[in-house]
């Protein structure tokens, strides 16, 4: 687990040297504030581009809000990363690993660092590192969200969340959902490929996923959060050892 998760208050962040490797920094902001990283929330307008902005119109107040104050967070993270204003930086799409359309991993135009954002309730997660990267933050679900998921996931996460207790069950769903979603994120393929894979449990610590380093992240109490960082090393030692398979078959 990372022990320690950066705080992005009202004054300019302190961004430090960049992550190397299989490293990411992670910082959490209050969506509720009224100012993030030396920026009022009620001038983002100002800031964000105009897909940003046509999104936040068409969200409540409440929602527009938090919408706002995690993608002001964003920018002003990003942009002390690459040294631009935060207006400068240019948002991009990757294409869809599934179906190579223009709604893949959320990236900046050129490169020179990868991301991640997660809102949940009144927090946000962001995560910068210098390979793909997934974060994800999740408020304790319900009793009733456990039994509408439940049958979607893997066949033994479904199994270990019906052996808890029921009281233990939305704990233990928050840790196994954020982890998946920081994978699936980190990958770019969302949801379209279901709930089931990767494997990544629901016990205290993650199981081991391929391809990536997986880790739970620090979180105040009602939330759990996860963090997935790309192994390359991985990711080409499972390669070579499918071709090794293949070539024997």
């Amino acid at each position: 687990m990372i022990e320690y998760v950066n705080q992005l208050g009202p004054g300019a962040p302190r961004i430090g040297p960049p992550p190397t490797g299989t490293d990411a920094s992670v910082w959490s902001l209050d969506t509720a504030a009224v100012t993030v990283g030396g920026y009022r929330v009620e001038e983002a307008d100002a800031v964000l581009d105009a897909g940003e902005r046509e999104k936040a119109a068409r969200l409540l107040p409440g929602h527009r809000h938090r919408y706002l104050a995690s993608h002001l967070g964003l920018r002003v993270l990003l942009g002390a990363r690459l040294g631009l204003d935060p207006r400068e930086v240019t948002l991009v799409r990757e294409d869809c690993p599934c179906c190579g359309g223009p709604h893949g991993r959320p990236a900046v135009a050129g490169g020179g660092v990868h991301f991640s954002l997660s809102h949940s309730g009144d927090l946000a997660y962001i995560a910068l590192a210098a390979v793909p990267v997934g974060v994800d933050i999740e408020e304790t679900p319900t009793a009733d969200a456990v039994a509408d998921v439940l049958e979607s996931l893997h066949p033994v996460e479904s199994a270990e969340l019906t052996a808890l207790a029921p009281p233990r069950r939305p704990g233990a769903l928050a840790r196994l959902w954020c982890r998946k979603e920081a994978c699936l994120k980190a990958a770019g393929t969302g949801l379209a490929r279901g709930l089931a894979e990767p494997y990544v449990g629901s016990a205290s610590a993650p199981a081991p996923v391929t391809g990536w380093v997986l880790t739970d992240l620090p979180a105040p109490d009602g939330y759990a959060a996860a963090l997935a960082v790309a192994d390359h090393h991985d990711q080409g030692q499972h390669q070579q050892q499918h071709q090794e398979q293949e070539n024997r078959a």
